[in-house]
Formats: structure tokens, C-alpha cells, sequence
């Protein structure tokens, strides 16, 4: 005799409960509510930062791009309006030892068609010294524009490991937005995605259901060995890397990594 679908098992345990169509969309319907809630609530909060006061500052300070100095006022390319990814720097480490979770954000965004199309320009920022940056830049592949804000300080360069939104009105610059911790994730659509997975993220903040896979520390997907195995071991480096021509077990991260 068939089980019934509530009493349907499975090969692992900690899965979800089986059952049928209709019993599965009334638990997603009531799901949905809360969904929309959320979304009602996101646009809110979008609305309210849209309302922020901002923060004039000079616009003629110079930061190093691949042409040399320039004023930042130059990324903007003419746009009104500016995204930047500040990216976290460790001077002196090799590619494999930079920053995994700033990799995986500017990694996410390699084409910023769409903003421009909004008349938004997008560029990362770091502080790392220029000719280190470059030959890192140049192997990741990155296409987007990168440029060093080493020892500029207040708007223009400040904390890294943060977005944040400038205006521009003639010649003269605001600052009007950054983001705290998490806030960088709204560049990682692969974080989306994978709250929608009956797994997770598979980190140990996460409130899974009992049985489920064990989590790990914040990050720990973000570094791998040759083989794709997580690991903060002396072989790894940041996901994306391997997919660079060159890249290489390693072995010695200079600097060591850690999620931030």
C-alpha cells in the first residue's frame, strides 16, 4: 500500500515533509503574505533613504586610476548619479589572499549597463596601492572601472567593505548613502538565490530545521582549493579565481583572508 504523502519518507533525514499539490500551496500562499509584506516594507525603506539628507564634499580630491590621478569627479563619467563598491585591501598579499567576500561582491557586478541605462555610473574602490591593484585587476578579468583612494580620506575614501551612492550637481559631489555589514549583499544575487534552496546558505547563523545539514562560519563557500572543496587552508583561494587562466593551488596566502 502507498503511503500517504505525510507519511512519504525519504532517503535523508532533515528533509522536508512530502505531500501533496494542494497541501504545498497553501503552506507557499501563506508564505506569500509574508513575502509581500517584506517587499511592501523593502520599498519603504527604499523610499526613506531616497528622503536622506547628504553630505557636499570635494570633488576635485584625486584618486589613481589606470590614467594616473584623477579627480573623483571623473567616475561619475559625466552621469549624474554614482554607485562604488568599496573593496577591502591587504598590501603586499598575493591575488589568493585579498579579501574573499569583497571578490565575491565586485565579481557579481561585471557589467553596469543597466545603471548606466539609469544614468548611473559604477566603479570599486580600494586603497591598495595602484600597481598592486592593477595586476590584480587585470587577472581577475575585471572590466568594470577600479581606482586607489590610498590616503584619501572622508566620502571619497573612508571604510571599505561597503557600498555607497553619490549625486553629482554641476561640479559639486554628495555623498548620500552607505551600507553597513550585510547591506553589500544586495550585489550578490547568488545569496538570493540561495535563501530560496531548502539548504540555505548553510551557515551556522541560519535558523534551519532540525536534521538539516550542519552550518559552518559566515563565508565559508567563498574559498576553495582546486578541487572545489571549502576550505580556508593554505591551498585555497576566493571561488571565482579558478576560473582565471593561470590560477594555481597555492602555497602560501601571504595575508590570510577572513569574512567580514
Amino acid at each position: 500500500m502507498t503511503p500517504a504523502p505525510d507519511e512519504q519518507t525519504t532517503s535523508k533525514t532533515g528533509l522536508p515533509p512530502v505531500v501533496d499539490l494542494a497541501t504545498w500551496q497553501a503552506a507557499r500562499d501563506e508564505l506569500l503574505v509574508r513575502e509581500k509584506a517584506h517587499t511592501r516594507e523593502g520599498d519603504a525603506i527604499a523610499a526613506a533613504r531616497r528622503r536622506l539628507p547628504m553630505v557636499e564634499f570635494d570633488g576635485t580630491v584625486e584618486i589613481v586610476g589606470p590614467d594616473g590621478p584623477v579627480p573623483f569627479l571623473d567616475l561619475f563619467q559625466g552621469r549624474d548619479e554614482l554607485v562604488v563598491y568599496k573593496h577591502m585591501w591587504y598590501d603586499g598579499a598575493p591575488h589568493q589572499g585579498q579579501c574573499e567576500g569583497c571578490t565575491a561582491c565586485a565579481w557579481h557586478v561585471k557589467d553596469a549597463v543597466y545603471l548606466n541605462a539609469r544614468g548611473v555610473s559604477y566603479a570599486v574602490l580600494t586603497t591598495g596601492a595602484w600597481d598592486e591593484v592593477a595586476a590584480y585587476v587585470d587577472f581577475m578579468g575585471y572590466t568594470e572601472p577600479w581606482y586607489s583612494v590610498r590616503g584619501v580620506a572622508g566620502p571619497a575614501g573612508g571604510d571599505m567593505g561597503y557600498l555607497t551612492a553619490y549625486l553629482r550637481d554641476g561640479d559639486r559631489t554628495f555623498l548620500t548613502y552607505s551600507t553597513t555589514g550585510r547591506g553589500i549583499e544586495v550585489v550578490n544575487g547568488s545569496f538570493g538565490l540561495l535563501d530560496m534552496t531548502p539548504y540555505g546558505r548553510g551557515e551556522t547563523w541560519e535558523d534551519q530545521p532540525e536534521g538539516r545539514p550542519e552550518g559552518r562560519h559566515a563565508c565559508w563557500y567563498w574559498r576553495t582549493d582546486a578541487d572545489g572543496e571549502s576550505t580556508w587552508g593554505p591551498t585555497s583561494r576566493p571561488v571565482p579565481q579558478w576560473t582565471r587562466p593561470g590560477a594555481t593551488p597555492v602555497e602560501t596566502l601571504g595575508r590570510g583572508g577572513a569574512c567580514h
